[in-house]
């Protein structure tokens, strides 16, 4: 058996057992990630109290990334004016962090554990914004000329990357050493090239770095994944078998697992088992709720995946309540 041939027997193997196991349709539970210097976790209930199944969000935000803080803390923005809400995920209470301001939105974001900062995709605004993690302040903003819709953010070592869902290219705002911040005319754009060729709706969406330090980006008019260079833009498709992965939104990592977010086009997120490398993939289930209305983006905390409701079918999206909710992986 080929090297190939072997590591496909293998994935499908891992699959069946996931298949196969009673209510397992994902990875073991995640752990809290550590606080970060500098940074002071919300305060919660003793150990051992449930965490509530849904946090709400203020009611017309039009919610749509959220970010894993420190702790059980998370972030989660507004595409009505660009405010940012802190949250705990352990006491269901948010507080405001980031004031909305008119004109902007906040669509993406990622937490910067060892800087404490928070990136902010802006839409169609085409700004990159970063706050500090613990008081809110503006450290930043990055307006990039040509930009069509800024989406989803992945912070890595050397560099904020974002993808832009309208126009074949990549942001990025470069880090200095110890992750010294670029200028306001520091950032840069770069193309995309090989098998990612965009189509009509919204192409590069969700982004994640796999352990190579090659990026993950999915194409939510296909349903595909692609490989991205972070040098060179040059992006190779990933195969995935089983079920069809169009429409997905955000994208959540956590060793060999990758979950879809699919919340243009139903109310889970698709559970994606990798191999090495993220060469290949296998859709293996997924993991929903009752609670879901068209989740968007997600993260894993304190044991669960946690999806922002969207809600892009409702009447009145500016009267609307919003939430996050709890998805058990077990």
């Amino acid at each position: 058996m080929t090297p190939p041939a072997r590591r496909a027997a293998a994935v499908a193997a891992a699959a069946a057992l996931l298949l196969a196991a009673p209510g397992t349709a994902a990875a073991a539970p995640a752990s809290p990630a550590p606080a970060a210097a500098g940074a002071t976790p919300l305060a919660g209930p003793p150990a051992g109290r449930p965490f509530p199944a849904t946090v709400p969000l203020p009611t017309g935000s039009l919610p749509e990334g959220i970010a894993e803080g420190p702790g059980t803390t998370f972030y989660a923005g507004s595409r009505a004016d660009g405010s940012v809400v802190r949250g705990n995920l352990r006491t269901g209470v948010t507080t405001p962090f980031v004031p909305g301001v008119e004109g902007r939105v906040a669509v993406g974001m990622r937490y910067e554990e060892g800087a404490d900062r928070l990136w902010v995709a802006g839409g169609a605004t085409g700004a990159v914004t970063a706050y500090d993690g613990t008081t809110g302040e503006e450290l930043g903003r990055w307006l990039v000329p040509g930009s069509g819709f800024l989406n989803d953010v992945e912070v890595t070592r050397d560099a904020v990357l974002v993808t832009d869902s309208a126009v074949q290219r990549l942001v990025v705002v470069p880090l200095g050493p110890g992750g010294e911040l670029p200028g306001p005319d520091g950032a840069r754009t770069l193309p995309i090239t090989g098998d990612l060729v965009y189509g009509e709706g919204f192409n590069a969406n969700g982004i994640r770095a796999l352990p190579t330090g090659q990026l993950l980006v999915t194409q939510s008019s296909t349903g595909d994944l692609f490989r991205v260079d972070p040098a060179t833009g040059a992006s190779v498709r990933v195969p995935v078998g089983g079920r069809d992965l169009t429409s997905g939104d955000g994208l959540v990592l956590r060793g060999p697992f990758l979950y879809v977010v699919n919340g243009f086009s139903g109310d889970s997120a698709a559970v994606v088992l990798l191999t090495p490398g993220g060469r290949a993939g296998l859709v293996v289930g997924e993991v929903s709720s009752p609670l879901l209305d068209r989740p968007t983006t997600g993260i894993l905390a304190a044991g669960a995946l946690y999806l922002v409701n969207g809600r892009f079918e409702v009447e009145d999206p500016e009267s609307a309540e919003y939430q996050v909710v709890r998805v058990e992986l077990r």
